[in-house]
């Protein structure tokens, strides 16, 4: 059957559009649910979804595979653009790749079910990657398509409602799918978004009749790509698309800092206690919210006092990106003295960027759509992709960076890899060699396992870390004692390398007692300490959770709460760049990249190209 290859001459909405929004909806809904418990699922879960349990991530490494997965999210939409705009058209692509879509939430449902539950990981997020990746720029432009001269004034109005769709799914996606995860686990979690997904791709085939197909322009898009008009395009973007990299290198840390940061704030808010994943629910309900707004009341009123061009909206939106970090470098500070601020604080800058999501990311889409080539929607959207690729490669290889891995856990993969395979069935110690590299010196750890599953380590010179950790949770009777006085309480005792102790608050339920071990260097590997917590008495019931049953499971044991706290000892594993001073460093980037973008946005000189 023949489709309609030009749009119709009509001054309304053309009639393949609620098909768009509909699957936009869906399918967003099955993205955005998978995403918000991914960095949750891998700090929490993913070590006990194998039988005999694992090795758990630390928050650097989670965030950095977090931000690497939401990264080639963006990089695929290369993959997919040239896909539809020399060979199969933008429909065909986006529905064929929506069934590798789908598989990809199959595979992340089927985890703990069949072999190796990080290889089901790795191979969901690489079928999603291929499948949301590659329809990306494909919808967006073909949203566009849909549009001619007669009716183009209404594009700039789709493509906020286009947004609104987007938030649509993902704000129910994002309040529902933590809470799956904690009662029912991730085979629900993963599996409600990946049935989301079937119901979206459904949708579009059914508005197939009333499409606008855009057929490929087949080789001549290379002819227009390397065109005066193709390359002076590209080359007036790829600037614009290289500061926007900065922006979503912060932006996509909702997903990950931003949750870390939760968890140490007071998260009972309008009279109930949030799970730290649900409140990335603000953002979406917000732009449900500010989308007719601003749509309707503010751009127009701001319009008559001061023309908003696109670039313009850019920039108020890049500067509003500053006060959202100045607001969380302030709560991070509040953290790491003791306090347990208000969530409500962190709404205030899930507020702060929405606003700024409105002026950059849906302004940027549709001013990226208008000064392509016609041959080159497709393309050009993928280019726009591609800077959220950049951002999100900067902040997981910065992560990468600024985490410290442990020689205990280290030693341990090496040393179980050689025991026989019947090493998993009972209880066993295992000791492992330190710094000197050698097993019956001082400096050895010990691995206490329990069916495969790493209990604990015990560090060398623990009885002098032990000791201290004491001292400090006897003078913590409300809160943890603050840097000088807990340092204070410790005093001169050393470990067995003659390193001082060092005392350090990190929020009002952690603190840490370290040293810089073996090597005599801080922050690298050998660093050894304890970790004390305070017992959380508002934690739900182990049975009321997944977790809880599955831990039970496993026959894994919580560790042993000791007048209200439980303690962990470790060797490395820490960051290089902790609580205020990591968000603060990422401020001072976005004011940089603010200060760099206002001459480049009044030196811009705009060409638009649309359907005829």
């Amino acid at each position: 059957m023949s489709h309609r290859t030009t749009p119709l001459e009509t001054a309304g909405m053309p009639p393949g559009i609620p098909y768009i929004i509909g699957n936009e909806a869906a399918e967003r809904f099955s993205f955005y649910g998978m995403k918000t418990i991914l960095l949750v699922f891998m700090v929490q879960y993913l070590h006990f979804m194998d039988g005999a349990g694992g090795r758990a991530l630390s928050s650097n490494e989670a965030v950095e595979y977090y931000h690497q997965f939401s990264s080639w999210v963006y990089f695929t939409p290369l993959l997919g653009a040239l896909l539809a705009d020399i060979f199969l058209g933008k429909y065909l692509t986006i529905l064929l790749l929506s069934i590798v879509y789908c598989l990809g939430h199959a595979a992340l449902a089927c985890m703990g079910n069949y072999g190796h539950a990080p290889w089901w990981l790795g191979a969901g997020l690489l079928l999603i990657c291929l499948g949301s990746g590659g329809i990306k720029p494909c919808v967006s432009a073909h949203v566009g398509d849909q549009f001619g001269k007669n009716n183009h004034h209404l594009i700039s109005r789709i493509y906020n409602w286009f947004y609104f769709s987007i938030n649509f799914g993902s704000f129910f996606s994002t309040l529902l799918t933590p809470w799956l995860l904690e009662k029912y686990g991730p085979h629900w979690a993963f599996g409600v978004p990946g049935v989301l997904m079937a119901i979206a791709t459904f949708m579009f085939w059914l508005g197939r009749n009333r499409f606008v197909h855009i057929p490929p322009a087949g080789w001549h898009f290379f002819r227009e790509a390397f065109s005066r008009d193709g390359l002076i395009a590209i080359s007036k973007l790829i600037p614009l698309f290289t500061f926007m990299a900065v922006y979503w290198s912060l932006y996509d840390q909702s997903g990950s800092s931003w949750i870390l940061q939760a968890e140490q704030m007071n998260l009972h808010f309008l009279g109930i206690k949030w799970l730290d994943a649900q409140i990335q629910a603000v953002n979406p309900i917000l732009i449900l919210i500010f989308i007719p707004l601003f749509t309707f009341f503010i751009y127009p009123f701001i319009n008559r006092h001061f023309p908003l061009t696109p670039l313009r909206k850019i920039g108020l939106g890049m500067v509003l990106m500053v006060a959202t970090y100045v607001v969380l470098t302030w709560i991070q500070t509040w953290i790491d003295a003791g306090q347990r601020p208000s969530i409500a604080w962190q709404i205030i800058a899930y507020v702060i960027i929405t606003v700024s999501e409105i002026f950059v990311s849906i302004v940027c889409l549709e001013f990226a759509y208008t000064q392509a080539p016609r041959s080159m929607k497709s393309w050009i959207m993928a280019l726009f992709w591609l800077s959220v690729w950049g951002g999100n490669q900067f902040t997981a290889e910065f992560n990468h960076f600024i985490n410290v891995p442990s020689a205990a856990e280290n030693q341990f993969a090496t040393a179980t890899a050689q025991l026989p395979a019947d090493w998993q069935t009972s209880p066993r110690t295992i000791t492992l060699p330190g710094y000197d590299g050698t097993t019956g010196t001082p400096d050895d750890f010990v691995a206490r396992c329990t069916n495969g599953h790493l209990d604990s380590i015990e560090i060398p010179g623990r009885q002098t870390f032990q000791a201290a950790a004491t001292a400090i949770e006897t003078a913590a009777k409300d809160t943890f004692p603050s840097n000088d006085a807990g340092r204070k309480l410790i005093g001169t005792v050393t470990d067995p390398w003659g390193n001082p102790l060092i005392y350090d608050l990190i929020d009002s339920t952690h603190a840490r007692i370290s040293s810089a071990g073996p090597d005599h260097t801080p922050k690298t590997q050998w660093d050894l300490g304890i970790l004390i917590e305070k017992a959380d008495s508002d934690a739900p019931p182990a049975a009321s959770t997944w977790l809880g049953r599955r831990k039970a499971e496993l026959g894994i044991h919580e560790k042993p709460i000791v007048a209200g706290f439980t303690r962990t000892e470790f060797s490395g594993g820490q960051s290089k760049l902790e609580g205020a001073a990591y968000f603060r460093f990422f401020t001072w980037l976005v004011l940089a990249t603010t200060l760099l973008y206002i001459p480049f946005a009044y030196l811009y000189r705009p060409k638009t190209y649309l359907h005829d």
